[in-house]
């Protein structure tokens, strides 16, 4: 499978070495030059790393937009995203485009263009891998029925944040299970014994009408800011 990734930050490094740790063939566009000499030190060799603006056919193509079988978008700007995902659909028909989406509230946006869209920018190398569905989460949607919500909490940091807790320490219902966690730039994958902090951004499933609590275990019990649930559902 060829990927073309536009965004070489945090998320496109790592979706890139994923997929290419399993066997995928991955170009990567990046308008920072700054960024892309990081990258070209840090990611397998064989990866292609672009300079220029994945907005633009030209480096679209470059990249070898042409023989993709998934395009992923994860720059830090919706619209950006929302653009070139848009261009590798219309333009260069690739069949499967996935984006990062910074606001919750604008995922319906881009699902009704036909972009597979997540407001987490931690589960995109599941959505890029699956070529069923949209990854493990989806599975677990399908054998719940569609029960279950996706819940994005960010800990509160200042007054009345929470003492760090380890997973295992939160209290956490059976039926939720954390699925990443983002500390600034750095991604996590959360086990039993990792460390929630102040100012982590935390993703979970879990249950439908459950996410409240799960929001409030998250945020020490506490109100706190940011934390939004939305619906999964079977396609």
């Amino acid at each position: 499978m060829h990927v073309v990734v536009n965004g070489g930050g945090a998320v496109g490094s790592y979706l890139a070495r994923t997929l290419r740790e399993k066997g995928h063939s991955v170009a990567v566009v990046e308008q920072s030059g700054q960024v892309v000499r990081k990258l070209a030190g840090e990611l397998p060799t064989d990866v292609l790393v672009i300079e220029g603006d994945g907005c633009n056919p030209r480096y679209l193509r470059d990249a070898g937009i042409d023989r993709a079988d998934v395009f992923a978008a994860v720059t830090r700007r919706d619209e950006t995203n929302l653009i070139s995902c848009q261009l590798a659909r219309e333009h260069f028909g690739v069949g499967r485009t996935v984006a990062r989406v910074s606001s919750p509230r604008l995922e319906r946006v881009f699902h009704e263009l036909g972009i597979e869209a997540i407001s987490s920018t931690t589960i995109i190398s599941r959505l890029v891998e699956e070529e069923v569905t949209v990854g493990e989460i989806i599975r677990l949607a399908v054998l719940q029925k569609g029960r279950l919500a996706l819940v994005e909490s960010e800990i509160p940091v200042g007054s009345g944040e929470p003492t760090p807790r380890t997973v295992a320490e939160l209290g956490l219902p059976d039926d939720a299970v954390l699925v990443a966690v983002t500390r600034g730039d750095a991604l996590i994958l959360p086990r039993g014994g990792t460390l929630i902090q102040p100012g982590d951004r935390v993703l979970a499933v879990t249950r439908l009408g459950t996410e409240e609590r799960v929001g409030r275990l998250l945020r020490g019990n506490g109100g706190g800011r940011n934390a939004h649930g939305g619906g999964i559902h079977e396609r």
